[in-house]
């Protein structure tokens, strides 16, 4: 991948990478397959380190050679044929599309809510490297192009998702782990990033109370604000992992 890839300099910041994860959570917790995430009990059980261990893998691939990113990619489907074969079933085709769509979807958002927006090549770009990871892992029906994605995201956002009990069990978990505060924020930003369909089931409010703090983020980076929002997010037991986001 080129030193310059958008994709790089999206996922090579950590503030980008914790807003995408911020909109991911939101929609994870509404996703019909969300079970799978529970039959390992690992997600409930300490949800912040499972969002540790996906943003490893995904600089893994995307700040690696191809030769190594293919193994991180080969890694992670020998991870899923695992939990696959101790359940006696297979996850859905749909459900690997739905994440991989994620992926793609809050990369874009994230970088247009706290940068700049993205032209539609750059958009191409974010769906191309995704793509590819999804061919790699034998994902089955992908889209061959962004255009193509468009129309497949917004079928899988008005199918696939639905407000259940482990939807409210997962908020709990979000809750527990992040603390009143940083839980509110975080509601804050995925209400302002997520999808429509994600806020209308969720029943989020508008979080456009956080809007005046990221036009101040965008354009007084150099006034400490960045390290006051990436810190704001998570646990200070965190901190440290949250730096190593941040690229060389």
């Amino acid at each position: 991948m080129n030193e310059e890839s958008i994709v790089r300099k999206i996922w090579g910041k950590a503030d980008t990478i914790l807003f995408i994860f911020a909109g991911s959570a939101a929609e994870f917790a509404l996703n019909k397959a969300v079970d799978w995430l529970y039959f390992t009990g690992k997600l409930p059980a300490d949800p912040l380190g499972r969002l540790f261990a996906t943003v490893t893998y995904a600089r893994k691939i995307i700040f690696s050679t191809e030769e190594d990113a293919n193994v991180a990619i080969d890694q992670i489907s020998g991870i899923h044929n695992q939990v696959e074969a101790a359940r006696g079933a297979k996850i859905p085709d749909w459900a690997y599309r739905d994440v991989l769509f994620m992926l793609i979807d809050y990369s874009i958002r994230s970088y247009e809510l706290l940068e700049r927006r993205l032209s539609r090549s750059e958009k191409g770009d974010v769906f191309n490297t995704f793509r590819k990871v999804g061919v790699r892992m034998g994902i089955k029906d992908l889209p061959s192009d962004y255009n193509a994605w468009l129309f497949m995201r917004d079928g899988h956002l008005q199918q696939n998702l639905a407000a259940g009990h482990f939807t409210k069990d997962l908020f709990k978990q979000y809750k527990k782990h992040l603390g009143n505060i940083r839980y509110r924020l975080m509601i804050m930003v995925q209400s302002l990033i997520t999808p429509s369909r994600v806020v209308q089931l969720l029943e989020f409010g508008h979080g456009k109370s956080l809007i005046p703090v990221l036009y101040f983020y965008k354009f007084s980076a150099g006034f400490g604000v960045q390290k006051f929002l990436r810190n704001a997010l998570l646990p200070k037991a965190y901190i440290v992992q949250i730096k190593s986001m941040d690229n060389r």
